[in-house]
């Protein structure tokens, strides 16, 4: 009898700590599944924060004193500086830009721009375009990661522009480089091809991951078809463009993303495999202007 009661209470035992290993396994289970799905809504979210900053940063633009006594559309007090670099230097602004009031505490949750500083970006950008010009064919793709302009010396974050795709519920900030650690927020314009702004002779090349863990970039764009509109939504304006073409290209071939003469093209980049997990080739998604 006492063997039956010493069994009893060993098969009890054994029973819960198999119930245990269960609902331990079916939890793991579902973390699993859900991880992707969670992971990728609050990357999502933090993408949406950067780009709700952006904007607001866009209605937070100061305009430099015209002289005649009237006051500018955006006066924000305690603001007198015309340019980041001189607010800096006043102690009006901290190096990200937001604004210090007296109590050197932030004026609001978004920083602000001056005009001063997006006129000179909105220059230097014309001006690297045309830059670019003369030299297709002798494209760096190993300096891709380098931005073509650094936002912080117009006391901008990295963040250029944002991207739109209503086809594929696409929105994404775009940062200048190519690197690592932007790439694991959003999308990256390609140093060494044309910023994203209103002008002809340009190729803007953007680039987005494919099955990076947990988040989605760039893994929807082989879904765009032609006809599809994608857009960008710089400082200054918004530009739509038409999707044109899709290809599959290896990493060596560079000419899709060259300036084509007369024509103002945006080309989006992923990476997928080819035949093999350590070998990828690139999908574009050329698009053009729209009239």
């Amino acid at each position: 009898m006492a063997n039956e009661k010493q069994s009893g209470k060993k098969w009890k035992t054994w029973q819960k700590v198999t119930v245990t290993v269960a609902i331990i396994l079916l939890v793991a289970g579902l973390g699993l599944l859900l991880f992707p799905v969670v992971s990728n809504f609050f990357g999502q979210q933090r993408a949406n924060s950067s780009i709700d900053t952006f904007k607001e940063t866009q209605r937070r633009i100061i305009e430099p004193d015209t002289g005649d006594g009237s006051t500018p559309d955006t006066k924000i007090p305690g603001v007198t500086a015309k340019s980041f670099k001189e607010a800096l230097e006043k102690g009006e602004v901290d190096e990200e830009g937001y604004v210090i009031t007296t109590e050197s505490i932030s004026y609001s949750g978004a920083p602000v721009a001056f005009r001063y500083d997006l006129d000179k970006l909105r220059s230097d950008s014309f001006a690297y375009n045309e830059g670019l010009i003369d030299h297709q064919g002798t494209v760096d793709t190993t300096n891709y990661a380098t931005p073509a302009l650094r936002m912080s010396d117009y006391g901008l974050s990295n963040i250029y522009c944002y991207l739109s795709a209503d086809a594929i519920n696409l929105y994404l900030p775009v940062y200048l480089g190519a690197s690592d650690d932007v790439m694991a927020y959003g999308a990256a314009h390609l140093s060494g091809t044309s910023l994203p702004v209103e002008q002809n002779n340009t190729n803007v090349a953007i680039a987005g991951h494919t099955d990076y863990i947990g988040r989605i970039f760039f893994d929807n764009i082989r879904k765009l078809e032609i006809g599809d509109t994608v857009s960008i939504h710089n400082y200054w304006e918004d530009i739509d463009y038409e999707v044109i073409d899709y290809k599959v290209v290896t990493e060596e071939e560079t000419a899709d993303i060259y300036i084509q003469k007369d024509r103002q093209l945006l080309t989006l980049i992923t990476c997928i495999y080819a035949g093999n997990p350590d070998t990828f080739d690139r999908y574009l998604v050329i698009c053009e202007k729209k009239n």
